[in-house]
């Protein structure tokens, strides 16, 4: 890794603020922004926006006018070297006269994977790589888990009572949190590729598993419903908007299945595992093949559980309500086997902060290895 100076780190942090405003609509492509400086100012700078479009490099270079023969490029992700859905940004930088490129990270994707910053080597661009590559990487945890691992990153969002509950004995769970709390999970939705839950969850609540509270610009996540035997009702919410519905079911075919189609549901078939259900890590691999980079888990105590037990949740969100709800209600998980206490599952901290009157609670699962 090369020495980075003072102003390295802050106009790639800069770039990286930039790359945080495609959140919402840079789906499923990576959040990137670029800054270009010369003489120690800021000359051009650009994020990406939409799939599609041009991409922070080329948006930065327009922006500069056309006079950026000497400048430094700072961008959070290595500009690619293919023809995707738009030209290589390489190309662009090096036929602008950049004379260095400052990359935070190396793109994961195999069409790219170092390639963009040989090709600038290659045309007498100075290149230097790993300035700010974690945040880079965070920033882009979906996009980075679907190109190395061929799977979504998953967040799990749950809500409980201080004493972790979700419902009443009763199953009454209208409503847990705060509207604050509320409004925050919309932002989470609008952030993500697609949103699950389980045909449990669709049965009891009827949820719409929309987008609401937030404004901007955003591509709509994808509503995907976990229905191993397509008990999904006819007359569910979700069925009858036009916003689109997919039922991820095991293979058996009811005789209701067309007007299903006819209600705009969208059929995937996934193959169970051995407990009967539809295989989750399948149910992960088709969303990926689906480009999407972020799985957003608001399920039932059960589904969620057996995706936590089967590692394919990378963050747990709970926010934690200021109430009690005593023994005999719902717990926040379905977690069999766990009878002593070295079968616990581990969790790191990642954040915590306030939600109106709720705390939100951020939790990565803990690599074994960190256990020793």
């Amino acid at each position: 890794m090369s020495d980075f100076s003072a102003a390295d780190h802050a106009w790639m942090a800069r770039a990286l603020q930039l790359a945080e405003r495609g959140r919402w609509t840079a789906e499923p492509n990576p959040r990137v922004g670029c800054v270009l400086v010369r003489d120690g100012a800021c000359i051009g700078e650009a994020w990406h926006v939409r799939a599609g479009e041009p991409h922070a490099e080329v948006l930065a270079l327009r922006a500069a006018g056309g006079d950026t023969a000497g400048a430094t490029a700072y961008v959070t992700l290595e500009p690619c070297s293919h023809y995707g859905r738009t030209p290589p940004c390489a190309d662009a930088l090096i036929e602008a006269g950049i004379a260095r490129v400052v990359a935070a990270a190396t793109d994961p994707n195999p069409r790219v994977a170092g390639r963009g910053l040989d090709r600038l080597r290659d045309s007498g661009v100075a290149v230097a790589a790993g300035l700010m590559a974690a945040e880079s990487e965070r920033l882009n945890a979906g996009f980075f888990r679907r190109m190395r691992d061929g799977l979504p990153y998953v967040r799990a969002k749950l809500a409980a009572s201080l004493d972790g509950r979700t419902a009443m004995a009763s199953g009454e769970s209208r409503w847990i949190t705060s509207a604050e709390a509320r409004r925050d999970v919309h932002r989470w939705r609008a952030a993500s590729g697609a949103i699950v839950t389980g045909v449990d969850t669709v049965i009891a609540d009827n949820p719409a598993l929309t987008v609401r509270d937030v404004s901007g610009d955003f591509v709509p996540p994808r509503r995907v419903v976990i229905d191993t035997d397509l008990r999904t009702p006819p007359d569910a919410g979700m069925l009858a908007d036009e916003r689109g519905v997919v039922l991820i079911h095991g293979g058996t075919m009811p005789a209701r299945e067309h007007d299903r189609i006819h209600a705009g549901a969208e059929l995937w078939q996934v193959a169970p595992g051995p407990d009967g259900h539809v295989d989750p890590k399948g149910v992960l691999e088709a969303l990926a093949a689906a480009e999407v980079n972020e799985v957003w888990l608001e399920a039932g105590s059960r589904l969620t559980g057996a995706w936590l037990q089967a590692g394919l949740i990378d963050e747990l969100i709970v926010y934690l309500a200021p109430h009690l709800m005593g023994h005999e209600g719902q717990p926040l998980l379905t977690l069999p086997g766990l009878d002593l206490m070295q079968d616990r599952i581990g969790l790191n901290w990642m954040d915590t902060r306030r939600v109106g009157n709720d705390l939100r609670l951020t939790m990565a699962m803990r690599d074994e290895a960190e256990d020793g």
